[in-house]
């Protein structure tokens, strides 16, 4: 169908609909005294826990690993003159809140939509290393940071996700996110240290890892030795999260909403977080 038959279109239904709202006010207004029960969804979150949204605002100044914008919205139709709204997107993969999948690092790893749905709900841990990371912006999550949470809070649970909380994404508005050095080369913010991936790769209970940075590597690493350590293995790994701090150390259960394209090696997710 033509865009001019789609326009058409919309605005004739407009006007059938509006009629129609109109013959059923009454009866809708009499139905709406007695209060309808809480739909299904919202009773199991409501009794599973409250609800977090651990994901940032997506927009074209997001900033990005390059530095570069790597998120556009083009409006092909507008309500004032079609009487709809429709944005057209363009988006690198790895922007804003977004998921790596195995095959980001590897030649032949799982694709994001490959990813199988029970490994993305899944009981998070979350390692605070928000006092390291205010002394040094290179601070990193090790396999001390891993024993002390084990410590505090018992083995990780199976098939989980590790979530680095170094307070960075307080940080997303400003240079700091970035913190790039005075030669415009070499960034600095917190990651996973390969160590650590490791120690959770032996551990064997952890599907994921999670970051509050642009990247599972700390931002001076040379080689992306934690992404090459980590994804190949079959796991992925969040970048760019936010409000951990929000979360329990342990006992919440993360919700990633990863996207489905075939062949993907990641993409823009809403993760959520029940607790």
């Amino acid at each position: 169908m033509c865009d001019h038959c789609v326009i058409e279109s919309v605005k004739s239904r407009m006007l059938s609909r509006r009629s129609f709202f109109a013959g059923m006010a009454a009866t809708a207004a009499t139905a709406a005294v007695a209060a309808a029960p809480a739909p299904a969804a919202a009773q199991t979150v409501a009794a599973s826990g409250k609800p977090f949204d651990l994901t940032h605002e997506l927009h074209p100044d997001f900033p990005t690993f390059f530095g570069t914008q790597q998120f556009w919205m083009d409006q092909k139709f507008n309500w004032a003159e079609h009487k709809f709204n429709l944005f057209e997107l363009r988006v690198n993969e790895h922007t804003g809140t977004h998921m790596d999948a195995p095959l980001h690092f590897s030649e032949n790893g799982m694709s994001v939509a490959e990813i199988p749905v029970e490994s993305l709900v899944v009981p998070l841990a979350v390692v605070d290393i928000r006092a390291k990371a205010a002394e040094s912006a290179d601070a990193q999550v090790t396999p001390d940071d891993l024993k002390a949470w084990m410590s505090a809070n018992g083995p990780l649970p199976k098939g989980c996700c590790v979530a680095m909380n170094s307070g960075w994404d307080a940080h997303v508005a400003t240079e700091k996110y970035r913190n790039v050095d005075a030669e415009g080369k070499v960034m600095h913010f917190p990651g996973f240290h390969l160590e650590a991936a490791q120690m959770l790769i032996e551990d064997g209970n952890a599907v994921g890892i999670a970051v509050d940075t642009l990247s599972l590597d700390f931002g001076m690493s040379p080689d992306f030795a934690t992404h090459y350590g980590w994804l190949p293995t079959g796991r992925w790994g969040i970048e760019c999260i936010a409000n951990l701090a929000a979360l329990p150390a342990a006992g919440a259960t993360l919700v990633v909403g990863a996207p489905k394209h075939r062949g993907g090696t990641g993409g823009p997710s809403r993760v959520l977080a029940i607790a």
